[in-house]
């Protein structure tokens, strides 16, 4: 059996700038109409000249057409993929690796899995506003629940579609106003909103705070790091259910956050420690780590 991953020579056929800090590469391939799409957070990795490495996930795929799009934030010339951003034409070669519809492999390299959950969380750095996106779009029209998105300036808050019952709160670093006020610090806007919303919902359920050795966890307990970049991840089992019919109205919860690796650990610390959220219930994703290369 074939991998359930394989590279993708392209080519850059469109380049679009979003906000001022994100901007849509589309890519177009040969045989980008084998390009496989297992999840809504599907991640891929853009292999930059050099050979070097970055993990991405997928904005759209246009198997008929033979294309992928690929939504890159940038900060400066901060890293080897903003660098390259900068520099990037139309018609510029490199290589997708991504998953392989013809493979015949199980699907992999996903996270998002809410089973039957009917309230759901979404919280996140611009780092996942792509992913959050593709997610929304894929909700059913009677979904619930909460996002918060935290962006650099208020002009990277992104037209997005999300059923009506699902609210979208976009959480800027900085104001935009004219004045010269310090920006926050990464996560110094996402923490705190979702810490609240975390808090109003759990009295809204009747969830008391959990005994120091609750919450489906030991207290000492932290979720795995990925090697020598230490970015921590933690998500759900396939075979977990979440939100069964039976079970409380605590259970319905399903949150997926991903970001930067600190302020996500915050966020699921509060969730599953001092909230009594079962870390079943929890998607946890540290995409990158402040002051770390991001793999």
């Amino acid at each position: 059996m074939k991998p359930n991953y394989r590279r993708f020579d392209v080519t850059v056929a469109g380049i679009r700038p979003l906000s001022p800090h994100f901007t849509r590469v589309t890519f177009a391939g040969p045989d980008l109409n084998e390009w496989g799409w297992y999840g809504a957070d599907q991640r891929i990795k853009v292999v930059l000249p050099g050979e070097i490495w970055r993990t991405y996930t997928i904005r759209a795929a246009r198997s008929a057409l033979r294309e992928v799009d690929v939504d890159f934030v940038s900060h400066g010339l901060t890293g080897p993929a903003t660098r390259w951003l900068a520099g990037a034409a139309v018609g510029d070669a490199l290589s997708l690796i991504g998953p392989d519809a013809t493979s015949g492999a199980e699907p992999d390299g996903y996270v998002w899995r809410p089973g039957t959950a009917r309230t759901l969380l979404l919280a996140a750095d611009e780092t996942a506003v792509p992913a959050v996106a593709v997610i929304l779009e894929g909700l059913p029209a009677d979904a619930t629940g909460h996002v918060f998105l935290e962006v650099p300036s208020a002009g990277d808050a992104l037209p997005l579609t999300a059923p009506a019952g699902v609210q979208i709160t976009w959480l800027p670093r900085s104001t935009d106003d004219g004045h010269e006020n310090e920006p926050l610090p990464f996560g110094g806007a996402l923490v705190p909103a979702v810490t609240a919303w975390a808090d109003a919902w759990a009295e809204s359920c009747a969830q008391p705070a959990p005994a120091a050795d609750a919450a489906g966890e030991e207290p000492a307990a932290e979720p795995a790091s990925d090697g020598e970049y230490e970015i921590l991840w933690e998500v759900p089992e396939e075979s977990e259910p979440v939100g069964a019919p039976e079970q409380p109205a605590s259970a319905d919860l399903y949150a997926w956050m991903a970001g930067e690796a600190g302020a996500i650990t915050g966020l699921r610390r509060h969730l599953v420690r001092e909230r009594g959220v079962d870390r079943k219930q929890v998607a946890f994703m540290g995409y990158w780590k402040l002051g770390r290369s991001e793999n």
